[in-house]
């Protein structure tokens, strides 16, 4: 079965561009020009992979990936120009799975996009033997992805999911922020440690009732993290 992508960008030579080459590789691709009709159309259909630029007429594309995590764990990739780090940041922020900076190589954006995918749709196989995970009050659902803690459904995005997943289904080992890094991200992945940081953070904003005093994800100083 073909994968379908939704783009979205505001140029639409750079659209056009994407989507020749995506539908050379056998993808369905839609597109939108500005932050209203990716919305309506991330609503309206089931998309395998979100190429979503931050510059975007009416709607930025920070404020529709923040909206979309409202109702879908879809892999989002940032579209973001000259390199800005805070650009790059905010989109983790808002629930963004990776992102690429403008002036991009097709066959890097290709590249990003495959290799997302495969790791979205291999993850059911690999949970296979553990479906339902339960420690307390907090109880993972790895097949449906689904985490829900006494007895109230959270709302993950991907990376966050596939974080605590690795955590949840190996208690107390403790993984460096380069580890978490490669096992998620997987070894192609371009950012830094920080990524690692940020997805922690916004895990603990979500599963924890004190952040800074954490009863799931556990800091390791000068090590990692880890779940107990």
């Amino acid at each position: 079965m073909s994968k379908r992508v939704l783009v979205v960008d505001d140029e639409k030579l750079i659209v056009k561009g994407i989507c020749f080459s995506l539908e050379q590789d056998d993808m369905e691709v839609d597109c939108a020009y500005d932050g209203e009709e990716a919305l309506e159309k991330a609503k309206n259909n089931k998309y395998d992979l979100i190429l979503l630029d931050i510059m975007l007429p009416k709607i930025t594309g920070l404020e529709v990936c923040q909206q979309i995590r409202e109702f879908s764990d879809v892999p989002v990739v940032m579209l973001t120009a000259k390199g800005d780090d805070m650009d790059k940041i905010l989109g983790l922020e808002y629930g963004a799975d990776d992102y690429i900076t403008k002036p991009f190589n097709i066959l890097e954006v290709k590249a990003r996009i495959k290799a997302i995918m495969r790791r979205t749709s291999s993850k059911p196989d690999e949970t296979k033997k553990s479906q339902v995970v339960e420690a307390g009050d907090l109880k993972l659902d790895c097949d449906g992805r689904r985490l829900y803690i006494n007895d109230k459904e959270i709302n993950l995005t991907a990376k966050e999911f596939d974080l605590l997943e690795l955590l949840v289904l190996n208690p107390n080992k403790v993984y460096s922020r380069e580890n978490l890094l490669n096992i998620v991200w997987g070894a192609d992945y371009p950012g830094d440690v920080r990524t690692v940081d940020v997805h922690i953070r916004r895990l603990r904003e979500k599963i924890e009732s004190n952040p800074s005093e954490p009863k799931y994800v556990h800091t390791k100083w000068g090590v990692g993290y880890y779940y107990k």
